[in-house]
């Protein structure tokens, strides 16, 4: 089946579809996809497991909306809910489900919106600065560089784009801003290459990149839902269900990768002889550390080069 649909290329979807398997094949069984997108990953997985039913979450309606003529075969199968994904336990109870096989989330922006210049995540053409995943939303990219103080931008570019030169790149904003208002990306993209010292614009690609990234990232107040869906998909798991996590930088995978490590220690204080029995792990990890997709995926997909994915499964209720 060729699951690569309007421009989506679903990342690692064989290692998705493996992961998953062990927790999809009963009947009966449940799916959050907490990230739809464009339904690529889903729509593998509903081929796989004709028993599967699946939730499918995105806070961008034109994404619910493609998903639904992209799943138009098996919509009887498929809830799709129009939500950030860090409502799930909200979604879980409206729909009447106690828990769930597995949880999927393929983080970061999809293909479509990069490429739809309209949405102005990317400053590879001129758009509007919006960047909203959720058109919903009253905050926008532009809202941020235009009002936030400098300090506070500097700050967004600091930590969600690890920029060296944030106070640098933010005092050009607020410097270009007091003459007219920003609402370009590549007018924004200009400010932000004339504001780095030019022999750090030769190397690490786009000098806008970090900049862009940070400010999606206020934008949609991705690490916050984040830190609060992780835990939540996890305690929708019934035992024996499974997550899978596709992030695509640092900030995202340090969230996962503290939250799962959470759930896979043996809490028994330390110096008993043995393990106490609330405190032995509920979860198990099913990746040994993060995993990459390999170059053959890459060659053919290049935004699946920054991917890191990893996995667990539940072992036992809470205590």
């Amino acid at each position: 089946m060729d699951t690569a649909t309007a421009g989506h290329v679903p990342v690692m979807l064989d290692r998705v579809r493996d992961l998953l398997r062990p927790a999809l094949g009963a009947a009966g069984a449940v799916l959050i996809d907490a990230t739809l997108g464009r339904a690529g990953h889903t729509r593998a997985l509903l081929a796989d497991h004709p028993d599967l039913r699946v939730v499918g979450i995105d806070a961008d309606a034109a994404s619910i909306e493609e998903s639904r003529r992209v799943l138009a075969a098996d919509l009887d199968r498929v809830t799709l809910v129009h939500a950030a994904y860090d409502q799930i336990p909200a979604i879980l109870t409206d729909l009447g489900l106690p828990g769930v096989g597995a949880v999927l989330f393929d983080l970061g922006v999809s293909s479509p919106q990069l490429d739809d210049p309209a949405r102005g995540f990317s400053y590879a053409r001129d758009a509007p600065l919006d960047m909203r995943m959720d058109q919903d939303r009253p905050l926008t990219a532009a809202d941020v560089v235009n009002t936030y103080p400098a300090q506070d931008l500097a700050r967004v570019l600091r930590e969600y784009g690890e920029e060296r030169f944030a106070a640098r790149i933010a005092a050009a904003v607020v410097r270009e801003r007091a003459v007219r208002p920003l609402t370009s990306t590549q007018r924004l993209a200009e400010i932000v290459r004339d504001a780095i010292p030019a022999p750090a614009r030769r190397s690490g690609g786009n000098p806008a990149k970090r900049t862009f990234q940070a400010l999606r990232i206020e934008v949609n107040d991705e690490l916050g839902t984040l830190r609060r869906a992780v835990p939540a998909a996890l305690d929708a798991l019934a035992v024996g269900g499974r997550i899978v996590v596709l992030a695509y930088q640092s900030l995202e995978d340090r969230i996962v990768k503290r939250e799962l490590a959470a759930r896979t220690a043996d809490t028994t204080p330390v110096g008993l002889p043995v393990s106490l029995p609330g405190s032995r792990p509920r979860f198990a990890l099913l990746t040994s550390g993060a995993e990459r997709p390999g170059e053959a995926e890459i060659a053919v997909n290049p935004r699946a080069a920054s991917a890191r994915l990893r996995a667990a499964e539940r072992l036992r209720e809470a205590a």
